[in-house]
């Protein structure tokens, strides 16, 4: 015999409350007293009570979904899941869940999301990878659709977004190199299309106008070139007089890659070249202890973006929160 599924009025029986209130309660209703959203949080969770979502649709309009548009390129997979872990561990308890959807670079990144907010299957968007005129965020802003992006824009009309420094890194990535005697300094940018190659891009100057080192930014190969393109690009590099003997990198598998087109011709990290990289996953810690690194904590990034986002759903006519992560410097002098 079926055992039947629990629902809102089964939770408010056992918890000695009105319907109306258990369900505001398991909404996390701020008006609710804390204790009382616990006590009916823990009910609902010893019976396994699921709210009914295509009910919950019908009666509030919402999906109870948070779309995240996430391009899977392999540079950015750290970049995802620790982006995932923040996104989830902050929506826990919030009622809403987060569906992902996958954007490659190479495809127009807006008919998904157009897809998706037109036939209403969520009510809200996490945004990767901004460009300055992202046709993302114009159409969320142009609909008045609530998203919350990791990045920034050049719009006039102001957004929700959490951005890392890209500026003060590569800034501060130029002095590092600088004082350990690097005469030229290339730089691994992104593809000109991201608004955060024009951040690296601006430290790097004001660096280099500051110190007069030389620099090249090269075009054969990006931050989303693969790691054998990489390679190659690095390997035949290293063979020329003019080699740079500095390299900021924006990501470990271009870090990786150079290490390994260099490694082919004898230089070594720290001996034929130096170099500066961000990290997210803390990988090049186990592989060249003494390579320079700054972390990037995604994880925390995608905290603040779901906060973001649910406070917005919430309330949305409050405004738009702008959050800038912090460079944490910590070379290795040792």
């Amino acid at each position: 015999m079926s055992r039947e599924r629990p629902t809102l009025k089964t939770v408010a029986e056992l918890s000695g409350l009105a319907v109306a209130t258990v369900s505001r309660a398991l909404a996390n209703d701020p008006k609710i007293a804390e204790a009382t959203r616990a006590r009916v949080a823990a009910v609902a969770e010893s019976i396994g009570y699921e709210p009914d979502r295509a009910a919950r649709r019908l009666r509030t309009g919402k999906t109870m979904v948070i779309s995240l548009m996430l391009d899977p390129h392999f540079e950015i997979l750290g970049f995802g899941n620790a982006l995932l872990v923040g996104l989830t561990s902050a929506l826990e308890g919030s009622g809403y869940n987060l569906v992902v959807t996958p954007h490659f670079s190479d495809v127009d990144s807006l008919t998904p999301l157009r897809h998706i907010a037109t036939n209403r299957q969520a009510d809200g968007f996490n945004l990767t990878r901004t460009g300055p005129f992202d046709s993302r965020v114009r159409f969320l802003l142009e609909h008045g659709f609530p998203f919350v992006s990791h990045g920034r824009t050049e719009f006039t009309e102001p957004h929700d977004w959490v951005d890392f420094d890209n500026e003060t890194f590569a800034y501060k990535a130029t002095q590092r190199l600088v004082e350990q005697g690097c005469r030229k300094i290339c730089a691994i940018l992104p593809p000109a299309s991201l608004m955060f190659r024009q951040h690296l891009r601006y430290g790097l100057m004001r660096a280099v106008r500051e110190s007069g080192v030389d620099f090249d930014i090269p075009e054969a190969v990006t931050l989303d070139s693969s790691i054998e393109t990489i390679s190659a690009w690095a390997r035949e590099l290293a063979g020329s007089t003019d080699r740079p003997d500095g390299f900021i990198c924006p990501g470990e598998a271009s870090y990786l890659a150079i290490r390994s087109g260099y490694g082919e011709h004898g230089l070594l990290p720290g001996e034929g070249f130096h170099a500066v990289s961000k990290s997210i996953s803390g990988i090049l810690a186990h592989i060249d202890s003494g390579t320079d690194t700054v972390h990037e904590n995604v994880e925390e990034a995608g905290r603040m973006m779901a906060q973001q986002l649910v406070a917005r759903l919430q309330n949305p006519d409050q405004a738009s929160v702008q959050e800038l992560q912090p460079v944490d410097l910590r070379f290795n002098d040792g």
